[in-house]
């Protein structure tokens, strides 16, 4: 009996022979394609990343944290749809790098408000330049067109009913 990876090959850089067909219940199962899509993206994004000392979820508290809302860390919790504790170990790893602080978030001083500094947005800014380059390499099969219509298509699945 032929294994699943023996059948399955879809259109990518780790599989370069890609002249199987894709396995039929997985072909047009949107999830699975996602979550593989996702992990592909995922491993060329931290590899891309990792030159920075950054990987793709410190790059998002990173670049939250570098945007013009002053965001607190639940609201990254929530946005990157990560367990609080998590959010607290990405922020108290950018924090001592010195590439984001924390402030009391002035409309409720039990919260804190995660700033990126000088550094960070220095380092943010070289790093996104790394990201945008790997998701090119990543989507290099799909034209440009497609590119906006998967970016559009994915915005509205990750964020029903916002404009």
């Amino acid at each position: 009996m032929m294994s699943i990876f023996g059948r399955l090959v879809l259109m990518s850089n780790d599989a370069p022979e890609a002249s199987r067909a894709v396995e039929p219940e997985l072909s047009d199962d949107i999830s699975f394609l996602l979550a593989r899509a996702n992990a592909l993206s995922l491993a060329a994004g931290n590899s891309a990343l990792s030159t920075h000392g950054l990987r793709v979820r410190s790059y998002s508290v990173l670049a939250l944290a570098a945007g013009r809302s002053r965001t607190s860390q639940r609201e990254l919790a929530e946005f990157l749809r990560l367990d609080p504790s998590q959010v607290v170990a990405l922020v108290d790893e950018l924090q001592v790098r010195g590439l984001i602080r924390r402030e009391p978030d002035p409309a409720d001083r039990r919260a804190n408000v995660v700033i990126a500094t000088d550094d960070g947005r220095a380092v943010l800014a070289v790093a996104a330049a790394s990201a945008r380059s790997a998701e090119r390499a990543l989507h290099v099969g799909l034209s440009a067109a497609e590119r906006v219509q998967l970016t559009e298509l994915l915005r509205r699945i990750a964020f029903p009913g916002v404009g």
